[in-house]
């Protein structure tokens, strides 16, 4: 087994149900495009109020994947 060699990108998930959710959809859409994905980090989470309620939440990962 060779060294793998790692490119990080960041991203922003979005969602109106749940930050979990946020990180579902944000790493489903890269899939779609990059392949190879190993590993994410959440670096930051936030969201929009509206009327005393959380609205939508965002979320920032880096994401690893190996290069071919």
């Amino acid at each position: 087994m060779g060294d793998h060699i790692y490119k990080i990108i960041e991203i922003v998930g979005s969602s109106t149900k749940s930050s979990d959710d946020a990180i579902q959809q944000a790493i489903a859409k890269a899939s779609s495009t990059l392949h190879n994905l190993d590993w994410f980090e959440v670096v930051e989470t936030r969201g929009h109020i509206i009327d005393s309620k959380v609205a939508h939440y965002q979320v920032k990962l880096k994401i690893g994947f190996r290069l071919d």
